[in-house]
């Protein structure tokens, strides 16, 4: 009988038996019945590829100036390319400035459904407030581990080895215009990803032989190059 019907517990094997003329207690019904495995919940990686394309991770990395002045970074990437959607610096983040940069991340009609966040308070009632006004659902990691938002940690890493490590940095204009000219000259359009297939967040044409010689051109003073071909 336990077998049979999954869904049932020991008070409805119990009264069935009863029934049948069975007249045996309760207890001895639980200890006899057949333990159903429930099914595991889903995983934190099964969530991510299930809803990749519903996803976005936000994050601040810190940036020291050529002073020791420190510049707050925040940066906003799509899951499903890997791409920045969006980025801004500031001196002071607060909750009202951080959902200001979600407003501005997605105008119109253009939000996700989910956003991944981990547990700073710098996500405060203004944070929130904005999220619910455009209809996302924030999705908090758990405490100490930076593991459950890996792409965004991922892409800091790329913008520090790549990038900030090369650079030094005199102010908040300075840091603007070096994180635009390597994200949207070079992160999003050329450098080639191995989860995408080796293609870029924004999907790049295969240039064949016919198409002219290979060039190169400098991005960030020559820190990256992109390669192309020109027709002679």
């Amino acid at each position: 009988m336990s077998t049979a019907n999954h869904l049932w517990g020991a008070p409805r094997i119990h009264g069935e038996l009863l029934k049948l003329g069975i007249n045996i207690s309760q207890a001895t019904v639980r200890r006899y019945m057949v333990k159903h495995r429930k099914p595991p919940s889903q995983t934190w990686k099964t969530f991510l590829e299930n809803h990749a394309k519903e996803l976005v991770a936000i994050d601040f990395f810190v940036v020291p100036t050529v002073t020791f002045r420190m510049l707050y970074v925040f940066i906003v990437l799509s899951h499903s390319r890997r791409k920045i959607i969006h980025f801004n610096v500031t001196q002071s983040p607060s909750a009202a400035w951080t959902g200001q940069q979600i407003i501005e991340a997605f105008p119109w009609d253009t939000a996700p459904k989910y956003l991944i966040r981990d547990n700073d308070r710098i996500y405060g009632y203004e944070f929130k407030k904005r999220l619910d006004a455009i209809g996302i659902k924030p999705v908090r990691t758990a405490f100490k581990s930076p593991w459950q938002n890996a792409y965004c940690e991922r892409v800091i890493g790329t913008l520090r080895r790549d990038c900030m490590d090369h650079v030094i940095i005199f102010n908040e204009k300075h840091l603007k215009r070096v994180l635009r000219q390597f994200i949207e000259g070079y992160y999003n359009v050329s450098r080639t990803h191995l989860s995408l297939d080796k293609d870029c967040p924004e999907p790049r044409d295969i240039e064949t032989p016919e198409m002219g010689k290979i060039v190169k051109i400098p991005i960030l003073g020559g820190l990256h190059h992109r390669y192309s071909r020109q027709a002679a």
